[in-house]
């Protein structure tokens, strides 16, 4: 028919896949940009391995975890009342940046506002704030200049969820995008002031996407505008849409590209005088361990109370972690997943051409491995700094002249050396 041609070389099929290979093709450099772009946002991170969380507001006062506004159905007239009583007097964030870097902490994520809605900060689109309640005090910014001069990575938790507001139903349930609006707003407006006032901030900390909807809350709009007021910070995943980084809860599991483990050390992430069911140092130390060996961090969280003072239980175990870390760190810092393993022994990490066997079984004074595919040129416990002989007989290594006992109270590490990239050797016989 007249001015109706057909394209007499290719069948219509053939130029439709061509078109999507073409629109393939030309996404292949933004997508290599952006994986390069995240790559040098994350390398600081992948360095630090551990960090400190710190979840702290009014429900510190009658202290019974961060949740009660929600669990025990209080109004938000007889809630509101908490923050005319929060007047934290030993409020000194320097000390807890202090403890964060005796522990060999490398950044700090505190809860700039959780689910019941308050803020730790200055916020133009709410009243229910530390600056216009009792307190009078911004305490995040108090918080970010203690970090700055101790150069410690700051990190913004943000919860997006707020049961203050009327018609939010429990978690997960999707009502009227209408009765949500208002909300989603002021989650928008805060994230904007929390990125915009505060100078250079490292980590953006979402959570609690209740309903669990991320076109309901416009997450890659709310990424896009922190990427645009803070091009390198790191965000985690809690927004429903791909981020760089994933959280587990109280577990350790592996996933992704970046991720980190987020843990109590007991069973609170507030403060809850009555649980006293703490993890011992030691139980920490294998967390932290199993995270690094795994290629993640680990975020442990601390609970001040009322008056802004780290529980001692806490303090203690902090303190025992960082004595580990001043002798062990090597094997942490920066530590990726070894090619080599030691089952006999217990976990192991890798940075550079060294292999850490991070020994939950001290073998005593001669330590057998197999399945090695490269040359140890050397070895010592980190402990003691002292050097094993090595013997090798092809894939199989034994190091010999080391300590006949552990000689640290909790895991103990050995240091290995290869003459170039660790690697196991072939399992086929």
């Amino acid at each position: 028919m007249k001015g109706n041609y057909a394209m007499p070389s290719l069948p219509r099929c053939r130029v439709c896949v061509l078109l999507v290979l073409a629109l393939l093709l030309s996404m292949v450099p933004a997508q290599a940009a952006e994986s390069s772009a995240q790559d040098g946002r994350l390398a600081w991170w992948n360095q630090a391995r551990f960090g400190m969380f710190i979840h702290w507001g009014v429900y510190a006062i009658p202290g019974r975890g961060e949740w009660i506004k929600y669990q025990e159905h209080i109004p938000a007239e007889e809630y509101a009342k908490l923050a005319e009583e929060f007047q934290p007097r030993h409020y000194n964030p320097r000390e807890w940046v202090a403890l964060a870097k005796a522990a060999g902490m490398k950044y700090v994520v505190i809860t700039t506002r959780h689910h019941d809605g308050y803020c730790l900060f200055d916020s133009h689109v709410s009243d229910f704030t530390s600056v216009k309640t009792g307190a009078k005090r911004d305490f995040v910014a108090e918080f970010v200049t203690a970090c700055r001069e101790a150069d410690m990575r700051i990190g913004f938790y943000y919860s997006l969820v707020d049961w203050r507001f009327p018609g939010v139903l429990p978690m997960g349930i999707k009502g009227k995008p209408e009765v949500y609006a208002p909300m989603i707003e002021q989650a928008h407006a805060q994230v904007r002031e929390l990125l915009t006032n505060y100078g250079k901030i490292d980590i953006l900390w979402y959570d609690a996407l209740h309903p669990t909807d991320p076109e309901l809350w416009r997450s890659k709009e709310l990424n896009a505008m922190a990427r645009e007021l803070q091009p390198d910070i790191l965000i985690n995943d809690r927004a429903g849409v791909p981020a760089d980084f994933g959280t587990p809860e109280n577990t350790v599991t592996p996933g992704g590209k970046a991720w980190e483990s987020c843990y109590t050390m007991n069973r609170s992430w507030a403060y809850c005088p009555y649980d006293t069911n703490y993890k011992p140092a030691a139980e920490l130390i294998r967390v932290l361990v199993s995270c690094a060996s795994q290629g993640g961090n680990l975020l442990l969280n601390v609970s001040p109370d009322r008056e802004g003072t780290i529980p001692r239980e806490q303090v203690d175990r902090l303190r025992e972690m960082g004595q580990w870390m001043t002798v062990n760190g090597s094997s942490i810092y920066g530590a990726v997943k070894s090619p080599i393993d030691a089952p006999n022994l217990g976990m192991t990490t890798r940075v550079g051409n060294k292999v850490y066997l991070q020994c939950q079984r001290w073998p005593g004074s001669t330590a057998p491995l197999a399945w090695i595919g490269a040359n140890v040129v050397s070895a010592k416990a980190l402990a003691t700094g002292q050097a094993a002989r090595i013997e090798q007989r092809g894939d199989r290594v034994w190091l010999h002249d080391l300590p006949a006992y552990p000689p640290g109270e909790f895991i103990n590490v050995i240091e290995l050396t290869f003459d170039g990239e660790p690697k196991p050797s072939d399992p086929a016989f």
